[in-house]
């Protein structure tokens, strides 16, 4: 058993100098929602910390973008910089660490984030994890049908995503939303809803 765990030590020591900084960063761990049986896989705990990292990335410099395009010009300019930017964002990310980085939804605007099976069947786990308990962020590793493996991080619905994501929107922001993405079924959501997930997915071993 000791010898074991001293490998396991020291394989954590040799993880990438990105994986050391997310690891600080991220040095409190979110707890997990319970998924079914399929769904659970979390044996790799450098993956599910690259991945958590990635996510907040593209987090961060997406809301970056956005709350700039609302403080400039309001909503529907912040319509187009989400058009344009979120795209240009996640493929970089993508680029820069050898894997897809995106978003999915139950409900998309884009309908290149629809999700497969498996990834809607974790949404709808963590929709319910949020009902039951809105203080923790869902969030979850799975191995998928072609045997790679995807991170999944709940998008929970702030009172700043209303003007474009809630029941009461402004006309003419129904009218950008329309012109961008004409088959869009990303409205009506509450503060707190599950507004969808960032999906992180590594090629398989």
């Amino acid at each position: 058993m000791f010898l074991i765990k001293a490998k396991e030590h020291q394989t954590m020591l040799f993880t990438t100098t990105r994986t050391l900084i997310a690891g600080i960063l991220l040095s409190t761990t979110l707890p997990f929602v319970t998924l079914p049986a399929w769904a659970q896989d979390d044996s790799d705990t450098a993956l599910k910390t690259q991945s958590r990292a990635l996510a907040q990335d593209l987090q961060q410099q997406l809301s970056g973008k956005l709350k700039a395009a609302m403080q400039a010009q309001g909503p529907v300019h912040a319509i187009e910089v989400c058009h344009l930017e979120a795209p240009q964002i996640a493929s970089r990310l993508s680029r820069e660490q050898e894997v897809t980085v995106g978003r999915t939804a139950l409900r998309v605007r884009n309908p290149n984030n629809q999700p497969t099976v498996a990834q809607a069947e974790v949404m709808k786990a963590m929709a319910a994890a949020l009902a039951d308990d809105a203080s923790v962020v869902p969030e979850h590793v799975i191995t998928q049908a072609d045997g790679s493996q995807a991170y999944m991080r709940a998008i929970v619905m702030q009172p700043q995503c209303l003007a474009c994501h809630g029941s009461s929107i402004a006309a003419p922001v129904q009218q950008a939303i329309q012109a961008k993405y004409p088959e869009d079924q990303a409205t009506g959501f509450e503060v707190g809803d599950l507004r969808g997930a960032f999906l992180i997915e590594w090629l398989s071993k």
